[in-house]
């Protein structure tokens, strides 16, 4: 599967638009992430449990695009984005989304 955040792909032509895909997921952040990380607000710094968790939420995100993506009979897609938004004080959503397409080598 061809991903791309560009409109377009060098070398392919777009023969096909199948419409939007989307990947989502929502994470908690478990009890000892929260704690440590009143801690480190206060000296400042990385706060690595939750970088690793933001990290692991695109790539399952991504993974479920493909899925809707491949499901959807697409070989590429493009526009891809990632959309993250608080909900609550302990979940985080993270979308990946994009423009499912049939694009062949020129």
């Amino acid at each position: 599967m061809l991903i791309t955040t560009g409109n377009d792909l060098p070398g392919y032509q777009v023969t096909e638009v199948l419409g939007e895909v989307f990947g989502l997921t929502v994470r908690s952040r478990n009890l000892g992430s929260q704690i440590g990380a009143s801690f480190k607000a206060l000296v400042g710094g990385e706060l690595k449990g939750m970088t690793k968790m933001l990290a692991d939420g695109r790539v399952h995100a991504t993974e479920r695009l493909v899925e809707e993506a491949e499901a959807k009979g697409a070989d590429a897609v493009v526009a891809f984005r990632f959309d993250t938004s608080e909900l609550g004080s302990t979940w985080t959503e993270i979308c990946a989304y994009g423009t499912a397409v049939r694009a062949r080598r020129q």
